[in-house]
């Protein structure tokens, strides 16, 4: 990369006044046609997009980094990436994001790639879109709606589209008048025939309300539907605690491989994608411990830098999965260049929801790909982590013997003696609770055992002695 070790250890501090406002461009920032077969390329008429960054703090290599992640969330959008540009400010122009003298540049950069979209890495403010889509000419779209847009495209259940969709109307409601009152606006360049392209799908397909009063009249709905859907999910969690099941929730960055840890833990079968976001409904397994009690595994949906604010709050009955465990994997993807801040990202989310007291067990996967010198530091900052690989099952075996140690125990200590009719009690505290010791003898079946609470309550008549 150009440049690259000049910039990589600067920071914005010290920098001269030109060199922080010239435009740098990112080498090896535009999508390579052999990504997909060229048959593929000619169906789905990409939107051709340009990314523009804004270096404000951090390292040049930090910068690069966030922005190759803006590219992947682009290419998962459906786009191609014909370049990327990185300004160096110590803030974003309040007016124009990279600064009107820059926008010129920008426009001739645009013109001479055919660029029909620009896609900034930031949340720009609706005048800040507004007037860059004026001087630009061409569609301007930002990380946030650009995530939205891939949350829309990735939703299969019922209660995943309803809260992408009340995202999207709550992150358009904001932006009203920096586009004019127009919703459905196709800003610009070529789209694709499916619907506006990137920030178009989902509810503006439909050229839903324009109107703020119609906007929150189908917010409200949204609202009232996703709490219902809560209620039923909150009746699920219920039952599993009435039945003392321990709950073990897989977090964190998207992409990480979560779904693949699932499937190597439980052997679930659960559809796994190379791509961003491709778990936004969360999917629960039924396993046991090594001694056969039960708990549960839930992957949910992949965390991100900056994760929308209006993501979060929609998907917070869903994301309740991960504050309501008893157990949180917490999964880093091993062989990205910044796992570090992978783990930052995650727990800035995990704090959002509440769920930063949860225990935790981080779990650095993709062994198989990763440099073991690149992994030193984090192993020296977070200790207690493992490593593991879900694709070849190194470290598995490690893993499951950490999860099962540190799943709540039950506490109730219990010496019952249960006529052999009543096999169901047997059968409960071996996967609700641990078995001491068992006889069979000619009354029915001794067992010693440690059990929750309301198991020991179900147990009650049957007790011999209480266990010292």
């Amino acid at each position: 990369m150009t440049g690259h070790d000049t910039y990589a250890e600067q920071t914005t501090e010290g920098l001269e006044l030109e060199e922080r406002q010239a435009l740098r461009r990112i080498v090896g920032m535009s999508t390579e046609l052999t990504d997909i077969s060229e048959v593929e390329y000619r169906k789905l008429l990409l939107e051709r997009v340009l990314l523009v960054g804004v270096w404000t703090e951090g390292s040049a290599e930090d910068a690069e980094n966030s922005l190759a992640e803006l590219k992947l969330l682009a290419e998962t959008a459906g786009s191609e990436v014909l370049d990327g540009v990185i300004q160096r400010r110590k803030k974003p122009d309040p007016a124009t994001f990279i600064g009107s003298g820059k926008v010129s540049d920008l426009r001739n950069l645009v013109a001479s790639l055919g660029a029909d979209t620009v896609i900034a890495d930031g949340e720009l403010a609706p005048a800040q879109l507004r007037n860059l889509e004026d001087r630009l000419k061409v569609k301007v779209v930002d990380r946030t709606a650009l995530i939205l847009d891939i949350f829309a495209q990735h939703a299969k259940s019922k209660e995943g589209k309803a809260q992408v969709e009340l995202a999207q109307l709550q992150y358009m409601k904001q932006r009203l008048r920096g586009w004019g009152g127009n919703l459905s606006r196709q800003a610009g360049g070529r789209v694709g025939a499916a619907g506006g392209g990137i920030g178009g799908r989902g509810p503006g397909e439909t050229k839903i309300e324009t109107d703020r009063r119609r906007i929150n009249t189908k917010i409200s709905k949204l609202r009232r539907e996703l709490k219902a859907m809560k209620s039923t999910r909150s009746t699920m969690r219920q039952e599993r605690r009435r039945n003392a099941v321990p709950s073990v929730a897989i977090a964190g960055y998207t992409n990480a491989g979560k779904s693949s840890l699932l499937n190597r833990i439980t052997g679930a079968g659960v559809l796994v994608e190379d791509a961003l976001f491709a778990t936004l409904d969360p999917t629960t397994r039924r396993t046991t411990t090594a001694d056969g009690r039960v708990y549960t595994l839930t992957d949910t949906v992949g965390f991100v830098r900056h994760l929308p604010h209006d993501i979060v709050e929609a998907f917070r009955s869903t994301l309740e999965e991960v504050a309501d465990a008893d157990l949180l994997l917490h999964v880093v993807d091993g062989s990205h260049p910044d796992p570090m801040a992978q783990i930052q990202a995650v727990r800035e989310v995990l704090a959002e929801i509440e769920a930063s007291d949860v225990p935790e067990i981080i779990v650095i996967n993709k062994a198989d790909a990763a440099d073991p010198l690149a992994l030193a530091p984090i192993l020296h900052r977070e200790p207690t982590a493992i490593v593991v690989s879900a694709r070849t099952g190194e470290g598995i075996d490690k893993l499951r013997e950490l999860l099962e140690g540190a799943l709540p125990q039950p506490h109730v200590a219990l010496d019952v003696l249960l006529p052999y009719e009543r096999g169901d009690l047997v059968s409960r505290i071996h996967s609700e609770g641990a078995v001491d010791q068992l006889e069979h003898t000619a009354d029915g079946t001794r067992i010693t055992a440690h059990v929750h609470p309301d198991l020991a309550g179900d147990l009650t008549p049957y007790q011999v002695a209480t266990a010292k």
